[in-house]
């Protein structure tokens, strides 16, 4: 049997924003919807593995998949980083990540729905979220970047929210391989 040859490395742009006060732009969460946002401590690696997947897989959040748990461990569990996992309905459904580079700046590192979230009209509430925590660490500035292969909407929502372009790059992303998807679902 053939073996599969690795998907193709993709180009990305990749755009890097700001703010350098909060945000003044309020957003609801939408009617009917029952949601729940926690700050997760000492999360397993099983289960931030779980959201990066669920959260990044369309878009090729590769980078956090492919560490060792030791690496990753020492991401996650350092003391600069916090994750808060949003629930709907009781199930987790997103997630953003916030780490604290200095005492100047806060950058929201991750941020992403779930497939079953997205189109509920979340995100706008959701980011506000993200951000309004990020202030709360007090920083003189909050930073993310997106890229090409990010949701469609996403540097359009960052930019509406307050987030201002600083620069752009490019850069490519190696696809997860059939085997690391196996690796994956192997993993506690």
């Amino acid at each position: 049997m053939a073996r599969k040859a690795a998907a193709p490395p993709l180009l990305t742009t990749v755009t890097y924003l700001a703010m350098s006060a909060p945000s003044r732009v309020h957003a609801a969460l939408p009617m009917n919807v029952q949601a729940a946002l926690m700050r997760a401590k000492s999360m397993p690696l099983h289960f931030y593995r779980y959201l990066q997947y669920r959260v990044g897989r369309d878009y090729h959040w590769v980078y956090r998949l492919r560490m060792d748990d030791d690496t990753l461990s020492g991401v996650i569990h350092d003391p600069a980083t916090s994750i808060d996992v949003l629930y709907l309905d009781g199930a987790p459904a997103g997630f953003f990540e916030l780490k604290r580079e200095n005492d100047t700046t806060v950058d929201l590192a991750y941020f992403g729905l779930m497939a079953h979230a997205q189109g509920r009209g979340l995100g706008k509430w959701f980011l506000r979220q993200a951000i309004d925590t990020a202030w709360a660490f007090e920083p003189e500035r909050v930073t993310v970047n997106t890229c090409t292969l990010d949701h469609h909407a996403a540097l359009r929502l960052y930019q509406k929210m307050g987030f201002s372009p600083t620069g752009q790059s490019e850069t490519f992303i190696h696809p997860l391989t059939d085997r690391d998807h196996v690796r994956l679902a192997k993993l506690p």
